[in-house]
């Protein structure tokens, strides 16, 4: 590829325009974006979008990105006029429910570096005074949010592209898109052919279509979102003018799934609360025969009769007026509710940016520029990527569902641990019908159900020894898995780890390709284990992986999720010499750990399990009664034992062969619950959580995996000069002394009075007694000893940094 790659955006909305905006600016000017509407007033989402921007959400990734747009607009003008005013946004509570959750909201914000207040009623009254005070218990203000001028705000960074140099061409319907070999070479439409490097999509709505072109699925939904305007209201008479629009904050009443915005002197009322309206996006109609725009449909008032009446118990003075006009404008939904963005996993130089807000326009746009121009974007993005999902979660019918589902949970106060309701279940582990014949409570990741405790352990003694926690830390919990990970330290468990992503790395090349590709030392013999990192070209910790060489030229590769099998693909050699198989489906894993885990195992096969044949971080073939496994020796929750993998028609007579022998030690189930204690308990990251590419290996306190001297590997060159004495800023172990208080991820940790960093990890260290808690801190805060607090619904909880690990420092237990 030329220096100058030629690139083709598709569409002209807000994201396309803001791309080629980002784009131009760092230098790339060879830009043409094809629209197939006019020009700017697409006919898309940007056309009709109300233009509220309310920043905050418990995503540091959406929340950063709607930071930059807000930063980015109120700097941006056109012609003299604005782009957006930062009016405020103003949520506001009328249950108590409601008004903690904006305590944690607010807490997101001070996570994220976003200023936002709570305030009592009468402030809110203040604030907004069309509000009935009586009505509400106070509300979180965020006096940055604000209104954008979607059409404005894309014109004005379309006219500094084109001053750049890139172009833009309406009516220009893309009709195709031509290959050649795993390239793309052009885009055709109705009028002509443009030669591309690169292609962007930024169609939105629109792109299922786009993405059939290129035999791509792309996994969003048209949904229809109701927005009606008031006639005029004689208490804003004069008090708004057609340049500014409107004077108050934005208002959000997320108990009716409500927002409001001034229109001069009419209010304009968006509502979730009907029922999910999807649509095809091959029934959108084109702009030439849309009776308004392809975005608009009509209206339908029977379904806003009962967000009317919230809006008027709100706002009284809505009761001398009525809905004047109103729209079902089309948007766009995917099934976790956050963006698609990345390149095409089958087809180089393609690329998306779909499902995309207005609210998060700007920062999607910085974040793919910087990804097409610098190898990579600047912020972690693996909750955007347009590869995260498994093959089932593309499927169309479960687009559909968990697409509605975002609608639907908008507004709804969501638990970090509340899963899907459908469609489920669809996947299991071989050992599904045992564990439910053991009262598994199952929780729901990628597809899989885990469970998360089970109820047969409901007469465990150590239940009685598990202190009560608040309320919110009790959804989605018992205290029957403070008893499992307490049994698993005295006993033995069973952990079912099926759901983790397996992968096989063979060929001749394939050793000399992992240790391209990864940090630590692999070249070792076979038998051996290696935990080790994937980076990004700066150094960032793309994903973390476990990796037992299996033979000579076979290995298994522990992985973190469809994105790292997606990474290793792209840099494959061309040769041939590596392939790549996920091998998760076909096979199953019991975590068998625990004190008495080699008594429980040894009987049951004539390989030698003893520390000498077989030490820690090793693996072997063998036959654990007649069921053939792969054992390794590793554990992530710190005690004895091995992770056994064999084929899924094997792994119900391996679970049953385990349970069986482990009787006479008291062997029980255990779940993630239990899990996710004693890995905290042991200092171990749970990449995406705790670490993401925006994180170092020394800043994240694994630098132990990193080998300096084995040669190249990608990422080496960012790390030279790097070490944990250069860090400003660590991963910290803290602890909380308060059993009543396990704070569950996101929450701003303060030093000195004022906010230093955030909470990733969280738990009940059931072992050490104490509430767990790992932050990003600056590393003169991140010293043993130093106290610190954490805001957790408004309120301070009082925690010290700690040494780590907290359980087992001297690794005697897992080495014995």
């Amino acid at each position: 590829m030329a220096t100058q790659p030629r690139v083709v955006l598709i569409g002209a909305g807000i994201v396309g325009c803001a791309l080629a905006d980002e784009l131009t600016a760092r230098g790339w000017t060879d830009i043409t974006v094809l629209e197939q509407g006019p020009l700017f007033a697409t006919g898309g989402s940007s056309s009709h979008a109300p233009g509220l921007v309310f920043q905050t959400t418990g995503c540091r990734t959406m929340t950063s990105f709607a930071k930059y747009t807000v930063e980015k607009y109120t700097a941006l003008t056109m012609d003299g006029k604005w782009c957006f005013q930062q009016l405020g946004g103003l949520e506001v509570a009328t249950t108590p429910e409601r008004w903690t959750d904006l305590k944690r909201r607010h807490g997101w914000a001070t996570s994220w570096g976003v200023e936002s207040f709570l305030r009592d009623p009468g402030e809110c009254t203040r604030l907004h005074p069309l509000l009935d005070p009586d009505k509400i218990l106070g509300g979180f203000h965020i006096p940055s949010d604000g209104l954008a001028k979607p059409l404005r705000a894309a014109e004005a960074q379309a006219r500094r592209a084109m001053e750049r140099g890139a172009r833009f061409l309406a009516h220009h319907k893309v009709t195709g898109i031509e290959r050649g070999g795993r390239r793309v070479r052009a885009v055709v439409t109705e009028h002509d052919t443009f030669a591309a490097d690169i292609v962007v999509s930024c169609v939105g709505m629109w792109g299922p279509r786009i993405g059939r072109m290129v035999d791509l699925d792309i996994p969003l939904v048209p949904m229809a979102h109701q927005y009606a305007k008031t006639t005029p209201l004689k208490v804003l008479q004069g008090v708004n003018d057609d340049l500014s629009e409107m004077s108050k904050p934005l208002l959000r009443h997320q108990d009716a799934d409500l927002y409001f915005r001034e229109h001069v002197d009419r209010v304009g009322i968006g509502a979730y609360g009907h029922r999910p309206m999807p649509i095809s996006a091959d029934d959108i109609l084109d702009f030439d025969v849309a009776p308004t725009m392809p975005s608009e449909i009509a209206f339908t008032p029977e379904d806003f009769e009962t967000s009317w009446d919230a809006a008027v118990d709100l706002l009284p003075v809505l009761g001398d007026s009525k809905v004047e006009e109103g729209v079902n404008g089309l948007f766009s939904f995917t099934p976790d509710g956050n963006p698609l963005l990345g390149e095409h996993p089958g087809l180089d130089g393609f690329w998306v940016a779909e499902a995309v807000w207005i609210t998060h326009s700007a920062g999607v746009a910085k974040a793919m520029a910087e990804w097409l121009v610098d190898g990579q974007p600047g912020i972690d993005l693996h909750g955007c990527d347009l590869n995260r999902f498994e093959d089932v979660q593309r499927s169309p019918g479960y687009v559909h569902e968990r697409s509605c589902q975002s609608f639907v949970e908008v507004y709804d106060i969501l638990h970090p641990l509340q899963p899907a309701e459908r469609p489920r279940p669809l996947r299991i582990s071989p050992f599904h019908e045992r564990q439910q014949e053991l009262g598994a409570v199952f929780l729901e990741a990628s597809g899989w159900e885990r469970p998360h405790w089970y109820e047969a352990n409901a007469d465990l003694p150590e239940v009685a020894e598990i202190p009560a926690r608040n309320e919110w830390a009790s959804r989605f919990w018992s205290p029957i898995a403070g008893a499992e990970a307490l049994v698993a330290r005295k006993r033995v468990a069973m952990f079912d780890m099926t759901p983790l992503k397996r992968l096989q790395v063979s060929g001749p090349e394939a050793l000399t390709f992992l240790q391209t590709m990864t940090t630590n030392q692999l070249d070792r013999k076979p038998g051996s284990v290696v935990y080790t990192l994937l980076l990004d070209e700066d150094g960032g910790v793309r994903s973390d992986l476990t990796i037992a060489r299996l033979g000579e030229n076979r290995f298994q590769v522990g992985a973190n999720g469809p994105l790292d099998l997606d990474w290793l693909r792209r840099h494959l050699p061309p040769n041939g010499g590596v392939h790549i198989a996920d091998i998760t489906a076909g096979t199953c894993c019991i975590g068998l750990w625990g004190p008495a885990a080699r008594k429980l195992l040894q009987p049951l096969t004539r390989e030698d399990f003893s520390h000498e044949a077989m030490g820690y971080f090793k693996a072997k073939q063998a036959f654990i009664g007649e069921v053939p496994v792969t054992a390794m020796r590793l554990s992530y929750v710190g005690e004895l034992g091995w992770e056994l993998y064999t084929t899924a028609d094997m792994g119900r007579r391996l679970w049953d062969t385990l349970w069986e022998a482990g009787q006479q030690h008291g062997v029980i189930a255990a779940g993630r619950s239990a899990f996710t204690s004693m890995r905290l308990e042991k200092g171990y990251r749970s990449w995406g959580a705790d670490v993401t590419t925006e994180h170092d290996p020394f800043e994240a306190g694994l630098g132990f995996a990193v080998r300096m001297n084995k040669g190249y590997f990608h990422g080496r060159k960012a790390l030279e000069g790097r070490s944990e004495d250069t860090v400003s800023r660590r991963l910290t172990c803290l602890t909380i002394d308060d059993a009543h208080q396990v704070v569950m991820g996101s929450e701003p940790v303060f030093a000195g009075g004022r906010p230093v960093g955030y909470v990733t990890s969280a738990a009940r260290g059931y072992s050490i007694g104490k509430n767990i808690a790992y932050a990003w801190l600056p590393a003169s805060v991140a010293v043993p000893g130093t106290p610190v607090e954490i805001e957790y619904f408004g309120e301070r909880v009082q925690a010290v940094v700690a040494a780590e690990p907290l359980f087992d420092p001297e690794m005697k237990r897992i080495r014995s």
